[in-house]
């Protein structure tokens, strides 16, 4: 397989690094210590820290205590960042590289998790009153943003490159 722009592959190849160091630094951070003791800190009315741990996809959807569950993520989640890399190795332009080297690194960074605590690691949470967004991660974060970077170059990139 030959490399579209091979230097800006590398160079997405260390963003998706520096996403996972991000995340894995700021969940050891957040659960090991700045909250050994408890599991919430109310940091301003509408936002907290939490620790939470996510045995499913996204916002626990078929959230699983099953045995496999973890393994079984890890394994989905990692086959797809192995494509996106694919993908990512034939990308010549800038913005949709970024958009999946966010992703990739979003991707690692909670099989990481899946592997080593057999969950994902949660502890960002938006809420206001009785209501709450799901508790989150920068990898989820990273995963938001680089999805958005993608569909909006599908939308408006086509048109600078056609």
């Amino acid at each position: 397989m030959r490399l579209a722009a091979p230097t800006l592959f590398y160079k997405m190849c260390g963003l998706a690094a520096v996403a996972v160091l991000l995340d894995q630094v700021s969940k050891l951070l957040v659960f090991r210590v700045l909250m050994v003791n408890e599991t919430e800190r109310v940091i301003l009315p509408i936002f907290s820290l939490v620790k939470r741990y996510n045995t499913g996809i996204s916002f626990s959807f078929l959230a699983t205590d099953h045995e496999f569950g973890p393994w079984i993520f890890a394994a989905l989640a990692t086959i797809i960042a192995l494509g996106l890399l694919i993908w990512l190795s034939q990308t010549a332009e800038r913005l949709p590289a970024i958009g999946l080297a966010l992703v990739v690194g979003g991707a690692i960074g909670n099989v990481t998790d899946r592997v080593r605590e057999g969950a994902v690691m949660d502890f960002l949470l938006f809420h206001w009153k009785d209501l709450a967004w799901p508790a989150f991660n920068l990898a989820d974060s990273f995963i938001t943003i680089g999805v958005a970077l993608l569909i909006y170059d599908g939308v408006f990139g086509g048109r600078k490159r056609a």
